[in-house]
């Protein structure tokens, strides 16, 4: 094919250049650097023209395929999609890299045109969505995942682009959307660190940022959870660009010229350091199984990853017809190919997912009714909704231990509704009766599970009676001091099934007077889910 790659000389376009000129396409590069252009050019083999979007626009028809990978995040002003309307209206097909999620989603409004025209306008045909929507079908297969988590994780030494400098340090301590648990939570740019492993037992750290997926892969997919991280290799520059962040939450620093050319310095003074060893994970929960893919780049070709999707798409012999973000247009095995001569290996695992409590009670959790089995199957977060009855204590110590611990007031059939969130702890528990919250943290100890109120930590002796889930307190701390056993509250608290509905009947009795502190009993059930409503 004839192949027109407007900023073909950048990062990412000039790894496709290659690519494309190796799978012996008649390759030509744009770009307004006409110079960078032609250098790129003599060393392919292939042609080069100056270019400016803005500008002149007629001769697009003189190409079968025009690939955008001027960005990779597209910010092109009042008439964003003038480039690819041309190109379709010339009848060439237009295809980008853009992880702008924005620019990604909305291309679909030239679908009817691109139809018309016979053609194609894909948005998206580099690693996110293209290729971590490939990954994740092929790790579901015809399953509905639970949770998808998707993260690229370049080594220190790969290039960088000022466009993706740019896209990174805009969303730096700004808001974003997340849907966790089937709901949309707010989160901030470069926030809520994870380690993710890689091949050969290399880990890496990635940061939440906003991409195509974190819109698109809730619906499509019917995911309850989807998060998407990215990560440097150098600790100074991770939590350097954490401390802008933090900063950005409380003064709106533009990210101009002078900032953007600052940041880039200091990257280019660290560059030496570090390895040219990049990657990418994603990974997906189906039941009660975690699926993994991993990636590993060396010596450097990381960059080339994001051109891949654009690759395998033109090895077929025939694109398709309509335009929309690229959500499964080619497939991991298609993509797979199409790095076989590169530094790039890949692996896919999978391995169990075991629930906290599952993994204490051992056997006896497959002897608790699915009602009580689902409610502690938590993959990432899960929300339960019901109606509960409070009452709480009277006496002195009772109200004050009350404060402390956030306990709800005496109250009939009050809204109750239950959070419980996967953390590096073990589960945090959020609690709402209407309208008063309270949390706990329950982790796993080689004493057993625990239960944590701030400060105070709680072993609980978990057993199952019959067809019930108890939860007695069998010692206690504040801090690092032990609680002697007259200063421990006491706790009959169960699960139990009803009528196929779960309840639960918590009681606790104040330590030395063991008068009632709180006693709340109620139903739960999963919240509905509203795939990808926002």
């Amino acid at each position: 094919m004839k192949v027109l790659i407007v900023g073909g000389a950048g990062v990412f376009g000039s790894r496709l250049a290659e690519l494309l000129v190796r799978d012996g396409h008649e390759v030509n590069i744009a770009g307004r650097n006409l110079r960078s252009a032609e250098t790129l050019a003599q060393r392919l083999g292939c042609h080069a023209l100056r270019f400016d979007r803005n500008g002149d626009l007629s001769g697009l028809g003189a190409y079968d395929v025009l690939v955008d990978a001027a960005g990779p995040f597209h910010a092109y002003g009042s008439d964003p999609y003038r480039l690819a309307k041309s190109a379709l209206e010339a009848g060439a097909h237009y295809l980008d890299l853009s992880d702008n999620a924005e620019f990604c989603v909305s291309i679909s409004q030239l679908d009817d045109f691109a139809k018309e025209k016979g053609l194609c306008a894909i948005s998206g045909l580099s690693s996110v969505p293209a290729l971590s929507s490939a990954a994740v079908r092929a790790l579901a297969g015809g399953d509905i995942p639970r949770v998808i988590d998707s993260a690229i994780l370049p080594g220190n030494r790969s290039p960088r682009g000022l466009s993706v400098m740019a896209s990174i340090l805009s969303q730096a301590g700004r808001p974003m959307k997340v849907w966790r648990g089937g709901a949309w939570t707010r989160v901030n740019g470069w926030s809520g660190p994870k380690t993710y492993e890689l091949l050969d037992g290399i880990t890496r750290q990635g940061w939440q940022i906003s991409v195509p997926d974190l819109t698109l892969f809730p619906a499509h997919f019917k995911a309850e959870s989807v998060h998407f991280r990215a990560g440097l290799e150098l600790g100074v520059m991770r939590y350097g660009l954490w401390a802008f962040a933090l900063l950005r939450r409380i003064v709106p620093i533009p990210i101009n010229r002078p900032v953007l050319h600052g940041f880039k310095f200091a990257a280019d003074l660290l560059s030496p350091f570090g390895s040219g060893r990049g990657g990418m994970s994603v990974m997906v929960v189906v039941g009660e199984e975690r699926r993994f893919w991993r990636l590993l780049a060396e010596d450097g070709e990381g960059p080339f990853i994001p051109a891949i999707a654009v690759r395998a798409l033109l090895r077929r012999e025939g694109l398709p017809f309509g335009a929309g973000p690229a959500l499964e247009a080619i497939t991991l095995d298609e993509a797979e190919a199409a790095m076989s001569d590169l530094k790039v290996r890949t692996e896919r695992v999978n391995e169990p997912l075991v629930p906290l409590l599952s993994d204490v009670l051992k056997e006896d959790f497959e002897k608790l009714p699915e009602a009580i089995q689902a409610t502690h199957k938590t993959a990432d977060i899960s929300r339960w909704k019901g109606r509960a009855n409070v009452r709480r204590g009277d006496s002195l110590l009772a109200r004050a231990l009350g404060l402390i611990f956030g306990f709800p007031q005496s109250a009939d059939g009050t809204e109750v509704e239950v959070t419980k969130e996967l953390t590096q702890g073990g589960e945090t528990w959020h609690r709402n009766f209407g309208g008063r919250r309270f949390s706990s943290l329950l982790s796993e100890t080689p004493e057993g599970v625990t239960e944590s109120f701030g400060p105070f930590h709680f072993l609980l002796g978990l057993n199952v009676q019959g067809n019930e889930l108890h939860y007695p307190i069998l010692s206690g701390r504040l801090g690092p001091l032990p609680l002697p056993k007259w200063l421990l509250p006491i706790s009959e608290a169960r699960e139990y099934v009803h009528e196929g509905r779960f309840h639960f009947d918590i009681k606790l009795s104040t330590p030395i007077t063991r008068k009632l502190l709180v006693h709340y009993t109620g139903d739960l059930e999963p919240m509905d889910i509203q795939y990808g409503a926002k």
